[in-house]
């Protein structure tokens, strides 16, 4: 259940811009994973809010028109495929989650993180396992991020149309590895998310 109970004690405890963070798409095999940071307006009550996992993307649509609108501050960063490579997927979400934060027009004193880790971060912040389906400001976050990666989604299946990318958003489902094998990898593709193909 949704409550601003993490957000208020930080109030009480001197906290006056604190955020919610979450990401989406760190388990796909292609595409960029995407981060969110956001700070809502203490109390403000969104009908409908909830962890983005749980809607239908009509219902995420109308939500992330909610929640820019009314937000004090939000930015979502992105991870790039490169930068995924070159690295690895955790440790490009988390720099992206940093970013998202750097990218606030009004500067988070304190970070919710969904999650369990908050490795690197230079605010104060505390993790929150299921943290989209706690706080109002994850949960916001999340949606942010979802619909973010999802319209990506969209431009990559435009084109990339042999992959089948809108319909199951880049992750390892049935259809998607038999596209992948049928017509192999492009550079919109994580390498160590495929190494199946060389099996």
């Amino acid at each position: 259940m949704l409550t601003y109970d993490l957000e208020a004690a930080l109030n009480r405890e001197g906290y006056t811009a604190v955020c919610g963070v979450d990401e989406a798409g760190r388990g796909p095999l292609c595409g960029p994973v995407a981060a969110a940071a956001c700070i809502l307006p203490t109390g403000l009550v969104i009908e409908g809010l909830d962890d983005s996992k749980k809607l239908t993307p009509q219902k995420r649509d109308k939500l992330y028109d909610v929640i820019v609108k009314n937000a004090v501050a939000y930015c979502v960063a992105l991870g790039s495929v490169e930068e995924i490579n070159e690295t690895d997927i955790l440790s490009t979400t988390l720099h992206t989650m940093r970013r998202a934060i750097e990218g606030l027009a009004v500067k988070a004193d304190y970070a919710l993180i969904d999650g369990n880790i908050t490795r690197g971060f230079t605010l104060p912040a505390r993790a929150v396992v299921h943290g989209d389906a706690t706080s109002p400001s994850i949960a916001a976050a999340s949606i942010l991020a979802k619909v973010t990666r999802d319209r990506i989604c969209l431009e990559l299946d435009a084109a990339y149309p042999q992959y089948g990318i809108a319909k199951h958003k880049g992750y390892g489902t049935k259809e998607h590895m038999e596209a992948l094998r049928k017509y192999g990898p492009c550079p919109i593709y994580r390498t160590k998310f495929i190494r199946f193909l060389d099996t």
